[in-house]
């Protein structure tokens, strides 16, 4: 059984919205293709804008199980797809050796030991195995931190949503997952893999929106501190600093400026909040006071509701 596309991009962003995410025009369309055509999604962008939590709410929004395969360097297969139970299959050996059958039968038994009862399946098994019902939702999260050798050996998945294992042949997906990858761009993905995927870069987001965002999540907060934080965090983006501030650390902060009921943003509580959006020793010693005051400034006049900061190139 598939899991039936939105029947149109509207409708897409209307679940998304009631999952509490805010995507534009663009995402909208880039995932909306995915799911109707059956494609990976691959998302690139900077940390902290949002890639991992469309896996997340599109999961919740069409009723799907989430799996996520987390990345990082020296991955391989037995962590990702499948690994053989050992010490189950040591103690099957035992007890065939103690039952003191005969030759012939103790063959028999250790051929099974390595058939589906003894196979331990990781995420990208699962994800494979897990769609009788409902296909899931498999997130292949910063596949930039993994070797390029796990990259390639992604193509046979997403080409034709299948595994081979030597001992058992291929496994076929009955339904393929809806499969959601995403990049940091620590390093570029091959060629090969884009080329299955349905790409869109997330880019930090300007002043209207990353407001919508904040709103959204935390409707909580009052106006004035949303439209003040938004300000000073697009001030901070423009800034020469080591760690530019994601969407996550903005909501991160405006719930801490919540629980501290506090109305409005004044120096003296950026000052002692700092930690929430700057994550770097240089960051935070970089910030005066007189430089906390002059951004807070520009963040409350009507003319800092410009652009968020640009992406940076990447070569």
């Amino acid at each position: 059984m598939s899991t039936p596309a939105p029947a149109s991009i509207d409708e897409l962003r209307g679940l998304l919205a009631g999952q509490l995410y805010v995507a534009d025009e663009g995402l909208a369309t880039s995932i909306y293709l995915a799911l109707k055509l059956g494609r990976p999604l691959l998302l690139e962008g900077e940390a902290g804008v949002g890639k991992t939590e469309v896996a997340k709410v599109l999961s919740a929004a069409l009723g799907a199980d989430l799996i996520r395969l987390q990345c990082y360097e020296g991955l391989d297969v037995n962590h990702a797809v499948y690994e053989w139970n050992y010490a189950r299959q040591l103690i099957e050996i035992r007890l065939s050796e103690a039952d003191g059958a005969p030759g012939s039968d103790r063959r028999a038994r250790a051929g099974e030991l390595f058939g589906p009862d003894f196979l331990i399946e990781r995420p990208l098994l699962q994800a494979l195995r897990d769609g009788q019902q409902r296909p899931p939702v498999l997130l292949i999260d910063e596949l930039d931190r993994a070797d390029e050798e796990f990259e390639g050996y992604l193509l046979e998945l997403l080409s034709d949503f299948q595994i081979t294992i030597p001992e058992l042949g291929t496994i076929k997906a009955a339904a393929p997952p809806i499969v959601v990858i995403t990049s940091n761009r620590t390093r570029e993905l091959h060629d090969a893999l884009k080329r299955r995927c349905i790409y869109a870069w997330i880019d930090y987001p300007g002043f209207e929106k990353e407001l919508r965002i904040i709103t959204t999540k935390v409707p909580e907060a009052p106006a004035a501190l949303a439209a003040q934080v938004t300000g000073f965090v697009q001030e901070l983006r423009r800034a020469e600093l080591y760690k530019v501030t994601g969407v996550s650390e903005t909501l991160d902060w405006v719930a801490a400026l919540v629980a501290l009921d506090r109305q409005e943003l004044d120096a003296a509580t950026i000052e002692r909040t700092l930690g929430m959006v700057l994550k770097t020793q240089e960051d935070m010693q970089s910030m005066r006071s007189e430089r906390i005051q002059e951004m807070l400034n520009r963040a409350k006049s009507p003319g800092a509701r410009g652009a968020g900061r640009d992406a940076p190139a990447r070569g």
